[in-house]
């Protein structure tokens, strides 16, 4: 299904919420398995059950993993994945999401030599598994310092026998109000097409937030005179040609751990009409991150921003899935808004 049906307004008073709340919703699981490694809180997952799959997510902290059990269809397991982990389930699929960090622009990218490095233990799951289709998302990291351990992960997939696509995608152009890009690597026996970025509308921050980015809500957490003034400079001397408030006439900036969770620079903020300066909630980033408002997170605060600035936007996913359904030469889904 193209991103014009995903998208199609056949009710014109819905806003961007609401199509999100009713496009992610999970089916009823039966369709073909798909296993989840390095889950996070399911954002990925959600997409492809919201296509009809049905997932089964690995995931080592317990924060996600309590998130995924009380949104998703799927079960989540607590593990920490390993290159001799025995997985329970044949799978048609696998997807994940394995720790950016050894790949980051904004760590070492010690790639390989980091001991956070996931994909050897993905890589290990698809060889004793054997899915039909092949999907990892990481940071765009991989495109540069890293680029010969990229090549590295590429010529395992075709080792294994499949075909493999990479290309680095941009989230704001499959309805994500967030300028986010990904590298996605695609290991497929039966064909792949990328979604069709022309099919999907650029939603802003402000369609994605709505009213709740002129509201104060009691637990709000405004910046400091200082810390204005802190900022003002940094921006001056970094040269950027405009404030790194949440602009609302514009895709958001990349969502990450650090800049939700953390008191910096680049802090993602919103200006109030007032003058007053105030750190985006927990709800506005999953809005952002196009989870949907019935989507409950587990933990604290800094535990839930940590989960939502690392997940995969679950709009975006959707995507993805359909595009997945294609390829395993299954029927698109019913659902459209």
């Amino acid at each position: 299904m193209s991103g014009e049906r995903l998208f199609e307004d056949q009710t014109p008073s819905l806003c961007f919420e609401e199509r999100v709340n009713l496009l992610l919703e999970p089916k009823r699981p039966g369709s073909p398995l798909v296993l989840d490694l390095f889950a996070g809180c399911g954002g990925l997952a959600l997409g492809f059950e919201s296509a009809g799959f049905e997932t089964l997510g690995f995931e080592t902290n317990p924060d996600c993993v309590a998130t995924y059990r009380s949104n998703l269809s799927g079960d989540c397991l607590e593990v920490n994945l390993t290159r001799d982990f025995d997985f329970p389930a044949k799978a048609d699929v696998i997807i994940g999401g394995p720790p950016c960090q050894p790949f980051s622009v904004r760590g070492s990218q010690k790639g390989n030599q980091d001991a956070r490095n996931g994909f050897p233990a993905f890589l290990a799951a698809v060889e004793q598994i054997a899915p039909d289709l092949v999907i990892a998302e990481n940071v765009r990291g991989m495109l540069y310092r890293n680029r010969e351990y990229l090549d590295e992960v590429v010529q395992k997939l075709r080792d294994f026998g499949y075909s493999v696509e990479v290309e680095l995608l941009n989230a704001k152009n499959f309805g994500v109000p967030q300028n986010r890009e990904r590298v996605i690597i695609v290991g497929h026996r039966l064909g792949w097409d990328w979604p069709d970025p022309s099919d999907f509308p650029l939603v802003t921050a402000g369609e994605a937030l709505g009213d709740m980015a002129f509201e104060i809500p009691p637990d709000s957490k405004f910046l400091t005179s200082s810390m204005d003034r802190y900022i003002a400079e940094y921006e001056r001397k970094s040269g950027c040609a405009r404030p790194r408030d949440l602009h609302l006439d514009r895709p958001a900036r990349t969502l990450t751990c650090r800049n939700l969770a953390g008191a910096t620079s680049d802090m993602h903020r919103l200006l109030l009409p007032d003058g007053r300066r105030r750190r985006i909630t927990t709800k506005e980033a999953a809005r952002l991150q196009t989870f949907p408002d019935w989507f409950q997170f587990c933990g604290t605060e800094l535990s839930v921003f940590n989960q939502i600035g690392n997940a995969v936007p679950p709009l975006f996913s959707l995507a993805l899935a359909e595009q997945a359904k294609l390829s395993l030469g299954l029927q698109g889904v019913t659902s459209t808004v």
